[in-house]
């Protein structure tokens, strides 16, 4: 397998970094280069995003979603396509749909399909779909803070968003994420090693 964007979705606390990271060490073992990367990236207009998520820093959704396609562009440019372009893998924790599946709680669909819509399309997305209650349970045990977006109720409604976009990538496939991390990498490894 050379040269395939592979992202990860889902809700917090879903085990999108255990899953992409245990895929990357997989990957690597068979000798596929692989990068892991993830959005919000570490740069300083994710820097931005993640102070806003914590509430240290308060803004309009419209300026959250687009600090959000901004920081995907430089990411894109500096990260995902030059390592493509290495031929690399690249695993990507979070990107588009996560945008829509959360963004769509404060703006209108369509107008973040819109402002992401000439990125660069995923090769294979996994979303991890993970009760909402067992998300905040993980989260309350990995961390001490909550975020934004991260109550049940809301949790609920990103979830329901998530299943209902998941058509809009080809080779998008939903995993059950209530299960070991074993299990679930298990079932990934079986996807793409058809690939």
């Amino acid at each position: 397998m050379r040269r395939k964007f592979i992202v990860f979705e889902g809700l917090d606390g879903a085990g999108l970094t255990t899953q992409a990271t245990l895929l990357r060490n997989w990957l690597i073992s068979k000798g596929d280069d692989t990068v892991l990367t993830k959005e919000p990236t570490e740069g300083l207009i994710g820097g931005i995003i993640k102070s806003s998520l914590r509430k240290e820093w308060i803004t309009s959704p419209m300026t959250l979603q687009m600090l959000f396609a901004a920081d995907r562009t430089h990411h894109l440019e500096t990260e995902i396509e030059p390592a493509l372009k290495k031929g690399k893998n690249v695993i990507s924790d979070r990107y588009i749909l996560s945008s829509i599946a959360y963004g769509s709680e404060d703006i209108p669909q369509e107008i973040l399909r819109q402002l992401n819509a000439n990125f660069r399309k995923p090769h294979v997305t996994f979303i991890l779909d993970t009760q909402p209650a067992v998300c905040i349970d993980r989260i309350k045990r990995s961390r001490h803070h909550i975020e934004l977006f991260e109550t049940e109720q809301k949790l609920q409604t990103i979830r329901k968003t998530y299943l209902s976009i998941k058509s809009m990538f080809s080779q998008t496939h939903v995993i059950d994420g209530n299960r070991r991390p074993e299990e679930i990498h298990k079932d990934i490894q079986k996807i793409i090693g058809k690939i």
